[in-house]
């Protein structure tokens, strides 16, 4: 349950960035948020990162649905048990989640966060929900999920460990 809330938190947190972005920053303009650091750009994406697959926002939204119905399924069915393991999905699904609704309601996905330190994409809080919680899936799947998850022991176990 508490994972749930934390999904809908972040969801309601970009939800009211992008419309605070919206309806205070004309498109394509641009306020400064940490000087030198980051500015926020109002810019709409029709694609995915790095505006791939801009022709196909009804495909982006239908590939989003299923993977929140996914992630949703996979908390539920506790696929992983640990708490850091269910963090992880937990932020895929709220970054599925939240650009879903732009692209479901809106046609476009709101982009807001631009770097200045560096050239990069323009991205969302849904974006950081997805890169975060993909690091962390990652490096929970690969380092942690043997030594974190109970090993269930099957007859073949005790036999080879016996050699």
């Amino acid at each position: 349950m508490i994972y749930a809330l934390i999904a809908a938190a972040l969801v309601a947190v970009d939800q009211i960035v992008k419309y605070l972005v919206m309806t205070h920053i004309p498109a394509g303009g641009h306020v400064p948020l940490v000087p030198y650091l980051v500015e926020l750009t109002y810019v709409t994406n029709t694609g995915a990162a790095f505006s791939i697959f801009s022709e196909h926002t009804w495909a982006l939204a239908l590939v989003s649905l299923v993977m929140s119905l996914a992630l949703a399924l996979a908390l539920w069915k506790n696929l992983f048990r640990h708490p850091f393991g269910k963090l992880a999905l937990t932020l895929l699904l709220a970054g599925a989640v939240g650009n879903l609704i732009d692209r479901a309601f809106r046609g476009f996905v709101v982009d807001m966060f631009n770097v200045l330190f560096m050239r990069f994409a323009v991205f969302n809080v849904a974006d950081i929900c997805v890169v975060v919680g993909g690091i962390a899936a990652g490096v929970y799947y690969m380092f942690l999920m043997d030594r974190l998850e109970p090993r269930e022991e099957t007859p073949n176990d005790d036999a080879e460990a016996d050699r």
